[in-house]
């Protein structure tokens, strides 16, 4: 009994491992306070001297946090271990993020474009070239993905969207928007601006790898769809992926999966 006792134990330890998820505070200059984020780590990770890691950095929906990823997908972490990639999700409030132009207490562009790079590059193991970063989230986080994305492709190699709110002017009176950008009606040159189907004349030719996924059902199809349309028009390269689902935790569960898969390939090809 004890010899079976002993090699169950040595056949469940790993999963437990591979299983453990931290939550890290980073200080945001910036922002002068600590922001916490959920940093998953591989299973063997620290375990081979020299080798550096990718990082997928997994934005959250509106009214979420850093917690919203792990318990939407408690899978992350072995889906971490399997692909060999660190994965971080920080908090970013509902900030869309964005630097507001209007309240300069927000800014969380700069802290996960800039310090949150920072720190991870200089406290974990990783691959510190846009080769070895993507950057996607759901929602309000699909659109940080991409506006992340395309605004640092020094940073980021490979963006995406779940569900992503990729155009904003068709929903002037949701989500806190106004409260950063102010008003559509008195502002429409800041909403222009703050949206990602108008940044598209960014993407630099080769430099940026992309995945958008949306339910069918969901209330941002439509402007998926015409995001989608545009980059053909542009004929800028992209993954599109549409199917029956809604705005909701069940479809984010699954479409985690192809986007992970997705930056996972990315990493391969441009590990050196």
């Amino acid at each position: 009994m004890k010899k079976y006792l002993v090699f169950l134990l040595l056949l469940v330890t790993p999963v437990i491992y591979a299983q453990k998820a931290d939550t890290v505070a980073v200080q945001s200059p910036s922002m002068n306070k600590a922001i916490k984020n959920v940093v998953i780590l591989p299973e063997d990770y620290g375990t081979v001297p020299g080798k550096t890691y990718p990082v997928l950095y997994l934005l959250h929906g509106y009214s979420g946090n850093y917690a919203s990823w792990i318990k939407i997908r408690p899978e992350l972490p072995q889906m971490a271990s399997l692909h060999g990639m660190i994965i971080v999700c920080p908090d970013g409030q509902n900030s869309w993020y964005w630097d507001s132009p209007k309240e300069p207490s927000v800014r969380f562009e700069t802290y996960v474009s800039g310090e949150l790079i920072n720190y991870m590059d200089k406290n974990y193991a990783t691959r510190a070239e846009p080769a070895g970063r993507a950057v996607t989230g759901l929602s309000m986080g699909g659109h940080g993905g991409l506006w992340l994305g395309i605004r640092h492709q020094d940073i980021f190699g490979a963006c995406g969207s779940m569900s992503g709110g990729v155009d904003i002017r068709p929903f002037p009176d949701n989500w806190e928007m106004k409260k950063w950008l102010g008003d559509y009606a008195d502002h429409k040159t800041l909403w222009e601006e703050h949206t990602v189907i108008n940044q598209l004349h960014k993407i630099r030719p080769g430099k940026l790898q992309m995945i958008i996924d949306c339910g069918t059902g969901d209330f941002f199809y439509a402007v998926n769809k015409a995001l989608h349309e545009k980059l053909l028009y542009f004929n800028i390269p992209h993954d599109y992926i549409e199917r029956p689902g809604v705005h909701n935790s069940a479809y984010w569960n699954n479409a985690v999966d192809y986007q992970v898969l997705y930056f996972a390939k990315f990493f391969k090809a441009g590990k050196s």
